[in-house]
């Protein structure tokens, strides 16, 4: 048994293909077939059923691919072993970042990351709440940044901050008379949302259930949005109010800081972490991008306050 047969074990049993397995592994084809085979013939089982397709895992399989997820982690966690106690990191490291905190943190981050830590490879993608966890169960990613608590068996999360969700309105808005305001006065009629499939689409809607179960759609028109930017665009030519991420707000000129406005405790924020799967075990690694990204927020946003709620993810579809 050796560990590039169990890592072809492992990619076979995440793509559910030989062939597709085998790109993964840039490895031929027959290359991979024939060195599980010699595993399985080495075991006495069948690992995975070829008359299948896709192709299944028997179920002997199932536990032999949970058992080598963690031989191969273990394997990693020497590396980093190593690289910690010489001070040095290396390597490629795959993070995804959900779209909402993106544009806000990864230009930054990119910047001070390559400069602290020549070595280390990062290799980024946006990818939607959903997409992450089913790519950190693959294993196509090793770590991910974006809102908790996602409450999914198998998966680390690692608190980093908490960002609080303002409302950003237009000129003619009556909320603007107020000082601050409440869920209340977010009218789900005159809101311009994120698409469904943005965990911050259902923290806006869980922050306004009442108004939710009230709605009526009176709009002329209907258009929702997977860019936190756009939402601000349109609430300044088209009227009616968005909610956002303080972070989007670091940026803004004069005039349109005057029509932010502030909710009433209990503050609501979202809760931003980096999280991984159990398997996970470059701790040294994962500890640096912390350290960076922490850099990179206001120190306020660093503790959670008693005055805060954080805004649960989930939500019922408007």
């Amino acid at each position: 048994m050796t560990i590039t047969q169990l890592e072809y074990v492992v990619a076979v049993a995440t793509y559910k293909s030989f062939v597709a397995a085998a790109e993964k592994c840039f490895v031929t084809q027959p290359t991979l077939s024939m060195q599980i085979q010699k595993l399985e013939e080495e075991l006495n089982v069948k690992l995975f059923d070829r008359n299948k397709h896709p192709i299944a895992i028997t179920a002997m399989g199932e536990a032999i691919v949970h058992q080598s997820k963690i031989i191969l982690s273990q394997v990693e966690r020497i590396n980093d072993l190593i690289q910690s106690e010489n001070n040095t990191l290396s390597g490629d490291f795959k993070l995804a970042i959900i779209p909402t905190i993106a544009p806000y943190i990864l230009p930054g981050l990119l910047e001070s990351y390559a400069k602290a830590y020549p070595k280390v490879k990062l290799q980024i993608k946006e990818l939607e709440t959903d997409h992450i966890v089913k790519a950190l169960r693959n294993n196509e990613i090793d770590a991910a940044l974006l809102s908790t608590p996602l409450e999914e068996s198998g998966i680390k999360e690692y608190p980093l901050f908490y960002e609080t969700f303002v409302a950003y309105f237009a000129k003619d808005e009556k909320a603007l008379e107020k000082k601050m305001i409440t869920p209340a006065d977010i009218s789900l009629e005159r809101i311009w949302l994120l698409n469904e499939g943005h965990c911050m689409r259902n923290q806006i809607l869980n922050l306004c259930s009442e108004q939710v179960q009230k709605l009526q759609e009176e709009r002329p028109y209907h258009y929702e949005s997977s860019n936190v930017e756009t939402l601000r665009k349109m609430v300044d030519r088209n009227g009616g109010l968005t909610v956002l991420p303080e972070l989007a707000t670091l940026e803004f000129f004069d005039d349109q800081l005057d029509r932010i406005r502030y909710f009433e405790e209990p503050e609501p924020v979202r809760e931003i972490s980096l999280v991984t799967n159990d398997h996970f075990v470059r701790l040294t690694l994962l500890q640096s991008l912390m350290d960076e990204i922490l850099k990179l927020v206001p120190e306020k946003m660093r503790v959670q306050k008693k005055n805060r709620k954080v805004l649960r993810i989930q939500s019922a579809k408007l």
